[in-house]
């Protein structure tokens, strides 16, 4: 789910054509589910882009699904701190401290993402942290 992606600008050198060929490349591997090879795509963007919203976000999906889980905090943490109203990465924020085991901390990040875009995934997400809240209290 990428709301701002890299776009070539008219013009742009063939290293913008190159980052942003890398870009979706890294993007295709996290969909296919090869997260590693991923962010191996997204090393160069990632120490020339550390201000892109988009980047930061797709480094942080694949972060999350190689188990990286405190790479991918700091990645979803570094969105919402460029774009503090992307509802999808406090939601994957919260999804993340969810699996480190922070689970008010997931609760408060998902009721905001819910708040900012009310869909069904967001709201199981909250009950299902909730219950667990509730037995382990």
């Amino acid at each position: 789910m990428m709301d701002a992606e890299p776009a070539p600008e008219p013009g742009q050198d063939s290293s913008g054509e190159s980052r942003f060929r890398a870009f979706r490349q890294a993007e295709a591997l996290v969909e296919s589910r090869r997260p590693l090879d991923a962010l191996k795509a997204l090393e160069p963007l990632l120490e020339e882009e550390t201000d892109k919203p988009s980047v930061q976000l797709l480094a942080g999906r694949a972060y999350f699904h190689s188990a990286q889980l405190r790479r991918a905090e700091r990645a979803f943490t570094r969105v919402l701190e460029l774009d503090p109203t992307d509802h999808y990465a406090r939601f994957v924020l919260g999804r993340t401290l969810q699996r480190l085991g922070r689970l008010t901390e997931a609760l408060a990040q998902m009721r905001i993402a819910s708040a900012m875009h009310p869909i069904p995934e967001y709201l199981e997400a909250i009950s299902e942290v909730s219950a667990r809240i509730a037995l382990r209290d």
